[in-house]
């Protein structure tokens, strides 16, 4: 399962590490996800749900 909102789809994105000597190696960024039970058709579900999701009330928690 991959981390990534249930609700609005957003996930993680990569880029550089940059050494102080200029190096450049390959890195992620998770995005702001938490596991959470919310309704979904009715039923109880788990899965993860950006955090921006959950403040502006577009899930309902169970």
């Amino acid at each position: 399962m991959a981390r990534r909102c249930y609700i609005t789809g957003k996930d993680g994105h990569a880029g550089n590490k940059v050494s102080h000597s200029n190096r450049k190696s390959r890195r992620k960024w998770g995005a702001n996800v938490q596991k959470v039970r919310i309704l979904v058709d009715g039923k109880p579900k788990r899965v993860y749900v950006s955090t921006k999701a959950l403040k502006s009330g577009k899930v309902t928690r169970v």
